[in-house]
Protein backbone atom coordinates (compact mmCIF):
# COMPACT_ATOMS: atom_id res chain seq x y z
CA UNK A 1 0.00 0.00 0.00
CA UNK A 2 1.40 3.35 -1.04
CA UNK A 3 0.82 5.70 1.87
CA UNK A 4 1.96 8.72 -0.10
CA UNK A 5 -0.93 8.38 -2.55
CA UNK A 6 -3.64 6.84 -0.37
CA UNK A 7 -3.11 9.03 2.72
CA UNK A 8 -2.36 12.55 1.54
CA UNK A 9 -1.83 14.07 4.96
CA UNK A 10 0.17 17.27 5.23
CA UNK A 11 1.40 17.35 1.64
CA UNK A 12 0.39 19.38 -1.37
CA UNK A 13 -1.64 17.63 -4.07
CA UNK A 14 -1.29 19.10 -7.53
CA UNK A 15 -4.41 19.89 -9.50
CA UNK A 16 -6.85 22.66 -10.35
CA UNK A 17 -10.25 21.20 -9.47
CA UNK A 18 -10.80 22.89 -6.12
CA UNK A 19 -11.78 26.47 -5.39
CA UNK A 20 -9.64 26.28 -2.25
CA UNK A 21 -6.53 26.51 -4.42
CA UNK A 22 -7.28 30.01 -5.68
CA UNK A 23 -7.84 31.57 -2.25
CA UNK A 24 -5.03 33.89 -1.26
CA UNK A 25 -2.58 32.24 1.12
CA UNK A 26 -2.91 35.11 3.60
CA UNK A 27 -6.67 34.57 3.81
CA UNK A 28 -6.11 30.84 4.27
CA UNK A 29 -3.80 31.49 7.20
CA UNK A 30 -6.40 33.77 8.81
CA UNK A 31 -9.15 31.18 8.32
CA UNK A 32 -6.98 28.43 9.79
CA UNK A 33 -6.18 30.64 12.77
CA UNK A 34 -9.92 31.09 13.30
CA UNK A 35 -10.32 27.32 13.51
CA UNK A 36 -7.32 27.07 15.84
CA UNK A 37 -7.94 30.01 18.20
CA UNK A 38 -11.71 30.47 18.43
CA UNK A 39 -12.34 27.10 20.19
CA UNK A 40 -10.38 28.44 23.18
CA UNK A 41 -12.84 29.31 25.97
CA UNK A 42 -15.72 28.44 23.67
CA UNK A 43 -18.80 26.40 24.41
CA UNK A 44 -19.71 23.03 22.87
CA UNK A 45 -22.16 24.61 20.41
CA UNK A 46 -19.44 26.69 18.79
CA UNK A 47 -17.03 23.77 18.70
CA UNK A 48 -19.59 21.52 17.04
CA UNK A 49 -20.43 24.25 14.55
CA UNK A 50 -16.74 24.46 13.58
CA UNK A 51 -16.70 20.71 12.95
CA UNK A 52 -19.82 20.96 10.78
CA UNK A 53 -18.29 23.89 8.90
CA UNK A 54 -15.10 21.93 8.23
CA UNK A 55 -17.09 18.96 6.99
CA UNK A 56 -19.07 21.19 4.62
CA UNK A 57 -15.88 22.79 3.32
CA UNK A 58 -14.34 19.36 2.78
CA UNK A 59 -17.34 17.94 0.93
CA UNK A 60 -17.89 21.09 -1.16
CA UNK A 61 -14.21 21.73 -1.89
CA UNK A 62 -14.36 19.78 -5.19
CA UNK A 63 -11.20 17.93 -4.21
CA UNK A 64 -11.00 14.35 -5.53
CA UNK A 65 -12.76 11.97 -3.19
CA UNK A 66 -9.83 9.56 -3.06
CA UNK A 67 -7.57 12.27 -1.61
CA UNK A 68 -9.39 13.08 1.60
CA UNK A 69 -11.88 10.33 2.49
CA UNK A 70 -9.38 7.98 4.19
CA UNK A 71 -7.74 10.68 6.27
CA UNK A 72 -11.14 12.12 7.19
CA UNK A 73 -12.45 8.71 8.22
CA UNK A 74 -9.47 7.88 10.44
CA UNK A 75 -9.45 11.38 11.93
CA UNK A 76 -13.15 11.09 12.77
CA UNK A 77 -12.59 7.71 14.42
CA UNK A 78 -9.64 9.06 16.39
CA UNK A 79 -11.61 12.09 17.57
CA UNK A 80 -14.59 9.98 18.61
CA UNK A 81 -12.34 7.52 20.44
CA UNK A 82 -10.57 10.24 22.41
CA UNK A 83 -13.90 11.93 23.13
CA UNK A 84 -15.39 8.69 24.49
CA UNK A 85 -12.32 8.08 26.64
CA UNK A 86 -12.61 11.61 28.04
CA UNK A 87 -16.30 11.10 28.81
CA UNK A 88 -15.88 7.79 30.62
CA UNK A 89 -12.71 8.83 32.41
CA UNK A 90 -14.19 12.03 33.84
CA UNK A 91 -17.70 10.81 34.65
CA UNK A 92 -18.88 10.59 38.23
CA UNK A 93 -18.73 7.02 39.52
CA UNK A 94 -20.42 7.85 42.80
CA UNK A 95 -24.07 6.99 43.29
CA UNK A 96 -26.82 8.79 45.11
CA UNK A 97 -26.82 6.05 47.72
CA UNK A 98 -23.45 7.25 48.96
CA UNK A 99 -24.88 10.20 50.88
CA UNK A 100 -24.82 9.75 54.63
CA UNK A 101 -27.55 12.29 55.36
CA UNK A 102 -31.23 11.63 55.12
CA UNK A 103 -32.44 12.15 51.52
CA UNK A 104 -35.55 13.91 52.82
CA UNK A 105 -33.36 16.72 54.12
CA UNK A 106 -31.62 17.11 50.77
CA UNK A 107 -34.57 16.90 48.42
CA UNK A 108 -33.66 20.06 46.51
CA UNK A 109 -30.05 19.02 46.17
CA UNK A 110 -31.03 15.58 44.93
CA UNK A 111 -33.40 17.01 42.32
CA UNK A 112 -30.68 19.27 41.00
CA UNK A 113 -28.26 16.35 41.03
CA UNK A 114 -30.64 14.27 38.93
CA UNK A 115 -31.06 17.10 36.45
CA UNK A 116 -27.29 17.50 36.24
CA UNK A 117 -26.77 13.85 35.28
CA UNK A 118 -27.61 12.84 31.74
CA UNK A 119 -27.37 9.09 32.24
CA UNK A 120 -27.55 7.04 35.43
CA UNK A 121 -26.81 3.33 35.54
CA UNK A 122 -27.46 1.63 38.89
CA UNK A 123 -25.14 -0.98 40.33
CA UNK A 124 -25.53 -4.43 38.84
CA UNK A 125 -23.87 -7.74 39.61
CA UNK A 126 -23.18 -10.45 37.05
CA UNK A 127 -21.98 -13.60 38.79
CA UNK A 128 -19.18 -12.43 41.05
CA UNK A 129 -18.45 -9.17 39.17
CA UNK A 130 -20.09 -5.91 40.26
CA UNK A 131 -20.74 -3.15 37.75
CA UNK A 132 -21.70 0.41 38.54
CA UNK A 133 -23.12 2.60 39.70
CA UNK A 134 -22.25 4.94 36.83
CA UNK A 135 -23.40 8.52 36.31
CA UNK A 136 -22.79 10.45 33.10
CA UNK A 137 -22.76 14.14 33.96
CA UNK A 138 -23.06 17.12 31.68
CA UNK A 139 -19.57 18.21 32.63
CA UNK A 140 -18.14 14.92 31.38
CA UNK A 141 -20.13 15.18 28.15
CA UNK A 142 -18.88 18.72 27.56
CA UNK A 143 -15.31 17.59 28.18
CA UNK A 144 -15.69 14.80 25.62
CA UNK A 145 -17.10 17.22 23.06
CA UNK A 146 -14.28 19.69 23.69
CA UNK A 147 -11.48 17.16 23.29
CA UNK A 148 -12.89 15.42 20.22
CA UNK A 149 -13.83 18.61 18.38
CA UNK A 150 -10.51 20.27 19.20
CA UNK A 151 -8.52 17.40 17.72
CA UNK A 152 -10.72 17.32 14.62
CA UNK A 153 -10.64 21.07 13.94
CA UNK A 154 -6.90 21.44 14.49
CA UNK A 155 -5.85 18.55 12.25
CA UNK A 156 -8.48 18.88 9.53
CA UNK A 157 -8.15 22.66 9.08
CA UNK A 158 -4.36 22.49 8.79
CA UNK A 159 -4.58 19.46 6.51
CA UNK A 160 -6.95 21.22 4.11
CA UNK A 161 -4.59 24.17 3.86
CA UNK A 162 -1.57 21.94 3.23
CA UNK A 163 -3.47 19.92 0.61
CA UNK A 164 -4.39 22.98 -1.45
CA UNK A 165 -1.51 25.39 -0.81
CA UNK A 166 2.10 25.24 -1.88
CA UNK A 167 4.66 25.37 0.90
CA UNK A 168 6.18 28.45 -0.71
CA UNK A 169 2.81 30.24 -0.62
CA UNK A 170 2.42 29.48 3.08
CA UNK A 171 5.90 30.81 3.82
CA UNK A 172 5.23 33.94 1.77
CA UNK A 173 1.92 34.55 3.57
CA UNK A 174 3.56 34.23 6.97
CA UNK A 175 6.38 36.53 5.89
CA UNK A 176 3.78 39.14 4.91
CA UNK A 177 2.28 39.03 8.41
CA UNK A 178 5.67 38.97 10.16
CA UNK A 179 7.26 41.68 8.05
CA UNK A 180 6.95 44.39 10.78
CA UNK A 181 9.09 42.24 13.08
CA UNK A 182 12.02 42.55 10.68
CA UNK A 183 12.39 46.18 11.69
CA UNK A 184 13.32 45.22 15.24
CA UNK A 185 16.02 42.84 14.05
CA UNK A 186 14.33 39.44 14.37
CA UNK A 187 15.60 36.79 11.90
CA UNK A 188 12.22 36.20 10.28
CA UNK A 189 13.72 34.90 7.02
CA UNK A 190 15.72 32.21 8.81
CA UNK A 191 12.70 31.10 10.82
CA UNK A 192 10.54 30.88 7.72
CA UNK A 193 13.25 28.97 5.89
CA UNK A 194 13.29 26.43 8.72
CA UNK A 195 9.51 26.19 8.46
CA UNK A 196 9.79 25.56 4.72
CA UNK A 197 12.27 22.76 5.32
CA UNK A 198 9.96 21.25 7.96
CA UNK A 199 6.98 21.33 5.59
CA UNK A 200 8.98 19.62 2.87
CA UNK A 201 10.17 17.05 5.38
CA UNK A 202 6.65 15.68 5.99
CA UNK A 203 6.59 13.50 2.82
CA UNK A 204 10.01 12.11 3.77
CA UNK A 205 8.64 10.97 7.14
CA UNK A 206 5.71 9.30 5.41
CA UNK A 207 8.08 7.64 2.95
CA UNK A 208 10.23 6.22 5.75
CA UNK A 209 7.13 4.94 7.52
CA UNK A 210 6.02 3.27 4.31
CA UNK A 211 9.46 1.68 3.88
CA UNK A 212 9.25 0.21 7.39
CA UNK A 213 5.82 -1.28 6.68
CA UNK A 214 7.02 -2.68 3.36
CA UNK A 215 10.06 -4.29 4.98
CA UNK A 216 7.85 -5.99 7.58
CA UNK A 217 5.41 -7.27 4.95
CA UNK A 218 8.21 -8.61 2.73
CA UNK A 219 9.79 -10.56 5.60
CA UNK A 220 6.38 -12.07 6.52
CA UNK A 221 6.93 -11.89 10.26
CA UNK A 222 4.49 -14.11 12.14
CA UNK A 223 3.83 -12.25 15.38
CA UNK A 224 1.63 -15.04 16.74
CA UNK A 225 4.51 -17.50 16.82
CA UNK A 226 6.87 -14.94 18.33
CA UNK A 227 4.77 -14.28 21.39
CA UNK A 228 4.08 -11.06 23.21
CA UNK A 229 7.60 -10.32 24.47
CA UNK A 230 9.41 -10.99 21.20
CA UNK A 231 6.75 -9.15 19.20
CA UNK A 232 7.25 -6.13 21.44
CA UNK A 233 11.01 -6.34 20.89
CA UNK A 234 10.49 -6.43 17.12
CA UNK A 235 8.23 -3.39 17.39
CA UNK A 236 10.89 -1.50 19.34
CA UNK A 237 13.50 -2.40 16.72
CA UNK A 238 11.24 -1.08 13.95
CA UNK A 239 10.62 2.17 15.83
CA UNK A 240 14.35 2.56 16.42
CA UNK A 241 15.10 1.97 12.74
CA UNK A 242 12.40 4.46 11.78
CA UNK A 243 13.94 7.24 13.85
CA UNK A 244 17.45 6.35 12.71
CA UNK A 245 16.41 6.77 9.08
CA UNK A 246 14.72 10.08 9.86
CA UNK A 247 17.79 11.39 11.69
CA UNK A 248 19.94 10.25 8.78
CA UNK A 249 17.80 12.31 6.40
CA UNK A 250 18.12 15.30 8.74
CA UNK A 251 21.88 14.87 8.90
CA UNK A 252 22.15 14.71 5.12
CA UNK A 253 20.06 17.86 4.74
CA UNK A 254 22.13 19.69 7.34
CA UNK A 255 25.39 18.72 5.63
CA UNK A 256 24.10 19.95 2.28
CA UNK A 257 23.22 23.31 3.83
CA UNK A 258 26.54 23.61 5.65
CA UNK A 259 28.42 22.90 2.42
CA UNK A 260 27.14 26.21 1.08
CA UNK A 261 29.09 29.18 2.34
CA UNK A 262 26.20 31.62 2.19
CA UNK A 263 22.46 31.17 1.78
CA UNK A 264 20.39 34.07 0.51
CA UNK A 265 16.82 33.72 1.68
CA UNK A 266 14.32 35.88 -0.18
CA UNK A 267 10.75 35.09 0.77
CA UNK A 268 9.38 37.50 -1.83
CA UNK A 269 10.20 35.10 -4.63
CA UNK A 270 8.02 32.43 -3.00
CA UNK A 271 4.89 34.30 -4.04
CA UNK A 272 2.84 32.44 -6.65
CA UNK A 273 1.07 34.78 -9.05
CA UNK A 274 -2.39 33.67 -10.11
CA UNK A 275 -4.29 35.24 -13.02
CA UNK A 276 -6.71 37.90 -11.78
CA UNK A 277 -9.95 36.46 -13.08
CA UNK A 278 -13.47 37.17 -11.92
CA UNK A 279 -13.61 33.77 -10.20
CA UNK A 280 -10.54 34.57 -8.10
CA UNK A 281 -12.02 37.90 -7.04
CA UNK A 282 -15.34 36.31 -6.09
CA UNK A 283 -13.75 33.48 -4.10
CA UNK A 284 -11.40 35.78 -2.20
CA UNK A 285 -14.23 38.22 -1.49
CA UNK A 286 -16.38 35.41 -0.11
CA UNK A 287 -13.42 34.31 2.01
CA UNK A 288 -13.18 37.78 3.55
CA UNK A 289 -16.93 37.70 4.24
CA UNK A 290 -16.54 34.28 5.87
CA UNK A 291 -13.82 35.63 8.16
CA UNK A 292 -15.96 38.59 9.23
CA UNK A 293 -19.05 36.43 9.80
CA UNK A 294 -17.04 33.87 11.80
CA UNK A 295 -15.62 36.56 14.09
CA UNK A 296 -19.07 38.10 14.56
CA UNK A 297 -20.73 34.76 15.35
CA UNK A 298 -17.93 33.81 17.72
CA UNK A 299 -18.58 36.98 19.68
CA UNK A 300 -22.32 36.28 19.88
CA UNK A 301 -22.58 32.51 20.34
CA UNK A 302 -19.10 31.26 21.15
CA UNK A 303 -18.95 32.07 24.84
CA UNK A 304 -19.06 29.39 27.49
Amino acid sequence: MNLLTKFSVGQYVYGNRSWLRIIDSRLKIIIVMIFLITPIWAGPIWRLSLVVCLLLITFLSLLPFRIWWRSLFFLSCLSLLIGCISIFASSDILSLDGYLRNPNELQVVLENYKKWNILQIPSQSIWFINFGPYNLSRKALELGIKTSTLIFTVIQSVNLMLLTTLQEDIVWGLSWFLDPLRKIGLPISKWLFQLLIALRFIPLVQEEFQNIITSVSVRSINFRNLGLKKSFNVLLILVERFFQNIFLRIDQGAESLLSKKKINIKTNRFKTFYPSTSLNVIVNTLSICFICIAIFLRKLYGAL
